[in-house]
């Protein structure tokens, strides 16, 4: 029987999953506003309610922001992203290109450093190849969720529920036992996704963000020497699609090649014309073996990591109207550096220290971090704004920020440190050798992620607290607990359901006790229970707040609430099902 205080419970969790639902508010806001009123009604006690904050989980997703952004500012993630994922020539061979081997890297390291490090890394990805980031994100989460189904060590919970097998005097699962029930369910969660997933995921803008400002930048790279991209084509060198951007001529020693075609090889010294808008300058700025080629860039105090760009608009009562920037000794005067300039759509082919600014003019500078407060009022400038994000990556600290975070990997792989304490010594180190300034490590954190997973703990232990939990698995085991398959049907329908609202690790060790005296009851063996156990945990693909891959992708992919629902449903029922036909088979009862 439910208590009053499991029935209201119950009643502030439906509430907020239909405002989640069919509403637009926040997520973080309204599971905070469910915590609030079981606090107000003495359901839970401040320290309950505040467990979230203090839960190891979600403090481990907040030092992996940090992580991750290291990793994206010493460039691994760029890196990733051109070699690792290749060239996709659709959303769905990009989304085949991406599950296989996430579902292969998180059937043996934990799943969530390995989403969180290639969030960015799909991004960047998408952009470049101007696929549709919604269609590329939660395949990535369900890849990586699936893939720790396959093995013993995938995820904790499975390590966790074997673990009670044992202590029940069960013979325990060897490494790749699960394999036998993960393979099938993971080419059931690929074949969806590839079939259904164009109708099921929102459409989404391309990666490649779209910008209602109608300013063309004309700025001149350099192919540096010793540059990865010397003596590849156009294509192969990714810089023939780049969103927002377009090639205008390559500059080779004097002699110009216009109407590039994109098997022009590229030589060390090319000078490379490009125009586009100011978040694809950032991009292409940030791409390893290319520079800026005006020399000016590169004498600016102060070092790169320093340095950020800033847009500002040339004033009627600019000091220098009527010389070239190299008469007027730009640089000098404001300690910056003139990237590229925009004149009302016209082309400017002239080169940089060539040009005569007029009042009007846009330019982009690489300066320093003072440039915005000291310029915000001056007379020279009728706009001064920094550009979001768009410090220089420092791809000479790449190779140091990934064996940091293949050490990060490797410790929680062989046991030797929890995610927690090695995702806080990766996010240390970084800070320590530079990968990341201290600046950026607090701008890193997502707190809306953090909250929402907070909350969640919250409304979770108010559940097991009032009994709810129990009462609602009871009651609905022993209705068909005549029948093993029933029972076991029932179990994962159970499982899946709780995942969804507490997390997964706690709705198994919840529901094992429960599994373990259906099977005594039906006098059958404990084995095909537990291995159901542990795939419906872990079968969290219908809300974002049942797994932390949903929640760090919830973002990041542009989704609503309901756009889990709508694929995770099915699928969980497909992945179910499947469980339900194979487990017996090779677990017999």
């Amino acid at each position: 029987m439910l208590s009053p205080d499991a029935i209201q419970t119950l009643l502030v969790i439906a509430a907020c999953f239909g405002l989640l639902i069919f509403s637009s508010l926040p997520a973080d806001a309204i599971l905070m506003g469910g915590v609030t009123l079981l606090l107000l009604a003495g359901i839970i006690e401040p320290n309950e309610a505040l467990a979230g904050f203090a839960n190891e989980g979600m403090a481990t997703v907040g030092v992996l922001f940090i992580v991750v952004r290291g990793l994206m500012q010493a460039g691994v993630v760029g890196w990733i992203s051109n070699t690792l994922l290749g060239r996709p020539a659709s959303n769905s061979s990009a989304q085949l290109r991406l599950m296989l081997p996430v579902a292969g890297l998180s059937s043996v390291l934990n799943n969530t450093p390995v989403v969180a490090m290639l969030v960015p890394a799909v991004s960047d990805w998408a952009k470049r190849h101007n696929l549709s980031v919604s269609q590329l994100m939660i395949p990535l989460s369900y890849a990586a969720i699936i893939g720790g189904t396959c093995t013993l060590v995938g995820t904790s919970t499975n390590l966790v529920i074997n673990g009670m097998m044992v202590g029940q005097q069960q013979e325990g699962l060897a490494m790749f036992d699960l394999a036998w029930v993960g393979l099938p369910c993971l080419v059931v969660v690929v074949v969806f996704t590839l079939l259904f997933s164009r109708w099921l995921l929102p459409k989404g803008s391309a990666g490649s963000q779209v910008f209602d400002d109608a300013r063309q930048y004309i700025v001149e790279m350099e192919i540096e020497t010793d540059s990865p991209l010397a003596n590849q084509s156009i294509e192969n060198a990714g810089l023939r699609q780049l969103p927002g951007m377009y090639l205008v001529e390559i500059d080779r020693g004097g002699s110009l090649i216009t109407a590039v075609s994109p098997r022009e090889i590229l030589r060390e010294g090319d000078h490379l014309i490009f125009a586009g808008d100011v978040r694809s300058v950032v991009d292409l700025k940030n791409i390893h073996g290319l520079k800026v080629a005006e020399k000016q860039a590169f004498k600016l105090d102060g070092g790169v990591g320093a340095r950020r760009l800033v847009e500002v608009v040339i004033s009627p009562n600019y000091y220098a109207l009527g010389q070239s920037v190299r008469d007027s000794r730009f640089r000098n005067q404001f300690g910056a550096a003139i990237i590229a300039v925009a004149r009302e759509g016209e082309q400017i082919k002239t080169r940089i220290g060539d040009i005569e600014l007029k009042p009007g003019d846009t330019l982009l500078l690489e300066t320093h971090d003072e440039f915005v407060s000291q310029q915000r009022y001056s007379r020279n400038f009728l706009l001064v704004s920094e550009i979001e994000n768009s410090r220089p990556v420092r791809h000479e600290q790449r190779n140091l920020a990934a064996a940091i975070m293949m050490g990060m990997v490797a410790l929680v792989t062989f046991g030797l440190l929890s995610m927690f304490k090695a995702a806080l010594l990766a996010a240390g180190l970084m800070t320590l050798f530079r990968c990341i300034t201290v600046r950026e490590v607090r701008q890193s954190i997502d707190w809306q992620v953090l909250i929402v997973i907070a909350a969640s703990i919250g409304l979770g232990s108010a559940m097991e607290k009032t009994g709810a939990a129990s009462v609602i698995a009871d009651t609905m085991i022993g209705s068909v607990a005549s029948s093993p398959m029933a029972a076991l049907a029932m179990l994962f329908v159970l499982t899946a359901a709780f995942s969804a609202v507490i997390s997964n690790l706690a709705a198994a060790v919840l529901l094992f006790p429960v599994a373990a005296a259906t099977s005594q009851q039906l006098g059958v063996d404990l084995m095909p229970f537990a291995v159901t156990l542990m795939v419906a945990a872990s079968a969290c693909f219908a809300t974002p707040i049942g797994y932390q891959t949903n929640l760090i992708v919830y973002g990041p992919g542009n989704y609503r609430f309901t756009d889990f629902v709508k694929i995770g449903v099915p699928l969980t029922i497909l992945v179910g099902i499947t469980t339900i036909v194979i487990v017996p088979l090779i677990w017999p009862f």
